[in-house]
């Protein structure tokens, strides 16, 4: 097949390319520079503007692109350039494949966070969307898809979880305080986390691409989220270390405002119903085995060197 990428360089977009390419697709990128080979395609997605020709051939279209939520302190700024690269790149790229005949699947990542803070309550893909920033972000983000959906394209939104990778993300960020025997309890530890290793949502999204009778909201997460608390014990059993050093909800919030109680307080207990009900499967079910492999801390045999 042949696939356009946005947000190609990225953590999850590095690993999808070349997922991709060795598996004898086809990959184009989606940059905002003057492109350097056939294989970049120029966009400004804040002007809504993309190459004519972007579409030629394309089969589907997968964007990952916007600003990384955990970039800074969310400020009003921050929050719009946040809202801002997500709607206008998804309404760029829908607009485009709305315009084209035949239309190329979308595949266009979204986050769990549209579920808001879910409490005690175990969503899936049925609820509706939650309260607060990240939940209203999640909304218009999905929404932006529109033109492509009323155009008859196939529109596949990816509600991604924790990505867990030693190369980025949350996981590489915890790694210096609990290798340092720093690391610990969150808040009041019962917060479960939803997540995914990241060789599984490549899996995710190569799949989402390559069969036709998905559509419409998929949650991209493990099928057994954990606490908070678990978390951060299997991390420090993981990596031999010490979990005795937490960080009360009081300093999270001092620490890191409204981001904090999003992104390290709230409670998104989500479980991959669509994908459960497919014939998906996952790699890493369980949470230690997806640490383990990650961080090369795999369980001695028992049967020698």
């Amino acid at each position: 097949m042949k696939i356009l990428i946005s947000g190609a360089s990225g953590l999850v977009g590095s690993a999808l390319t070349r997922s991709l390419t060795s598996g004898g697709h086809q990959v184009r990128r989606l940059v905002r520079r003057r492109p350097k080979s056939p294989q970049e395609v120029r966009w400004d997605p804040a002007a809504g503007s993309l190459d004519d020709n972007a579409l030629d051939g394309i089969d589907a279209v997968v964007h990952l692109a916007g600003e990384n939520i955990a970039g800074g302190r969310w400020s009003p700024a921050f929050k719009r350039r946040v809202l801002n690269s997500r709607i206008s790149g998804t309404r760029t790229i829908a607009e485009a494949i709305a315009a084209k005949d035949p239309a190329p699947a979308l595949i266009s990542a979204s986050a769990i966070g549209f579920y808001g803070d879910t409490g005690e309550r175990t969503v899936d893909e049925d609820d509706a969307a939650g309260t607060g920033f990240l939940a209203d972000v999640c909304r218009q983000w999905e929404a932006a898809t529109g033109p492509a959906i009323k155009a008859g394209a196939r529109v596949v939104q990816l509600r991604i979880g924790v990505v867990l990778s030693a190369e980025g993300g949350a996981l590489q960020k915890m790694l210096t305080p609990f290798k340092l025997g720093l690391g610990g309890v969150v808040g009041t530890g019962r917060q479960v986390m939803s997540w995914i290793h990241l060789d599984d949502l490549v899996s995710v999204i190569e799949y989402a691409v390559t069969h036709g009778d998905l559509s419409g909201p998929v949650n991209a997460v493990a099928p057994e989220p954990v606490t908070q608390r678990d978390f951060a014990k299997t991390l420090g059993r993981v990596l031999g270390r010490p979990t005795l050093v937490p960080m009360p909800t009081f300093l999270v919030r001092l620490l890191f405002g409204e981001m904090g109680e999003e992104l390290l307080l709230a409670s998104t207990h989500v479980v991959p119903t669509r994908l459960r009900s497919a014939t998906f499967s996952f790699h890493f079910d369980a949470l230690e085995k997806a640490l383990r492999h990650e961080l090369n801390h795999e369980p001695h045999s028992g049967l020698g060197d």
